[in-house]
């Protein structure tokens, strides 16, 4: 019979918020599979955990995960974790979860605390649809045209970013979206946690006065009013045509409208190879 793998959630700042399952999970597997090994032995070392714990990182995971879906396939059981949350929310293992699922090994999540839905339970704003998007691009120009993708989704936008490019991004946001009603939420759980409400201009204010911004960062924005709507091919034949103007090469593309705009790959490679012929 094979192992089992576990996906866990972790703390996201407060180290009281560990589950008992978490626990009693990481106690029992062979192996954890952690996104920084230091990082997962300052938690074991809380919480009185001696299980063994081998890397799983961006950088490492296609290598790793053939020898981690051997262990499993052999009857080890392996939990899988990251620096913070849930697993695969903008971190490794999505690579190990789907070679897991195919080779048919039995993979179960054991649930807890998200920056996600904490952001969101508190920001103030519709909760319910709302759009995870992940961490804008670095460099300027597919950043605006990640945001100009968004301008129409009527669902409330759930974004990560980091500290040092969050002012640029918001001011993005800003420029692209307009004034729309916002929350920024910082060190979620943390003694510093900090929430700060208010139109996207007023957030961009406060950041330039700070000057220097530190802490995790989640921003949660307002959708799209009605009549400013449309998730048709105008918008993503739009998207695209921004990012392959910014560089992005067809791939990254079909990628983007997919994974933001929710289109079906077929349709995202078509409007995609639309717009490099076009240009």
């Amino acid at each position: 019979m094979t192992g089992q793998l576990y996906v866990v959630a972790v703390p996201i700042g407060n180290p009281a918020d560990i589950t008992l399952r978490a626990l009693e999970t990481i106690a029992q597997v062979d192996v954890v599979a952690a996104e920084d090994t230091r990082h997962f032995a300052t938690l074991a070392r809380a919480n009185g955990l001696r299980v063994r714990a081998i890397s799983l990182h961006e950088h490492n995971e296609s290598a790793r995960t053939p020898e981690l879906l051997a262990r499993l396939q052999a009857g080890a059981n392996v939990a899988l974790v990251s620096d913070a949350g849930v697993p695969l929310i903008s971190d490794p293992g999505y690579r190990l979860v789907s070679a897991a699922v195919a080779a048919g090994v039995h993979v179960t999540a054991v649930p807890g605390a998200s920056a996600v839905t904490t952001a969101l339970a508190a920001a103030g704003l519709p909760p319910v649809p709302f759009h995870f998007c992940g961490f804008p691009p670095r460099a300027a120009g597919p950043r605006r045209a990640f945001f100009e993708s968004l301008a129409r989704e009527s669902a409330t936008l759930v974004i990560f970013e980091a500290p040092h490019r969050l002012l640029a991004s918001l001011r993005d946001a800003q420029a692209v979206l307009g004034e729309r009603s916002a929350c920024l939420a910082r060190n979620l759980t943390k003694p510093h946690e900090l929430y700060q409400r208010g139109g996207l201009s007023e957030l961009v204010a406060a950041l330039e006065e700070e000057r220097v911004v530190r802490g995790e960062c989640t921003l949660v924005i307002a959708g799209a009013q009605e009549s400013e709507s449309d998730t048709g091919d105008e918008t993503a034949q739009r998207a695209a045509n921004l990012l392959l103007r910014a560089g992005a090469p067809p791939r990254a593309i079909v990628a983007m409208l997919t994974s933001v705009l929710g289109l079906p790959r077929r349709r995202a490679y078509d409007i995609a190879h639309r717009a490099r012929g076009e240009e």
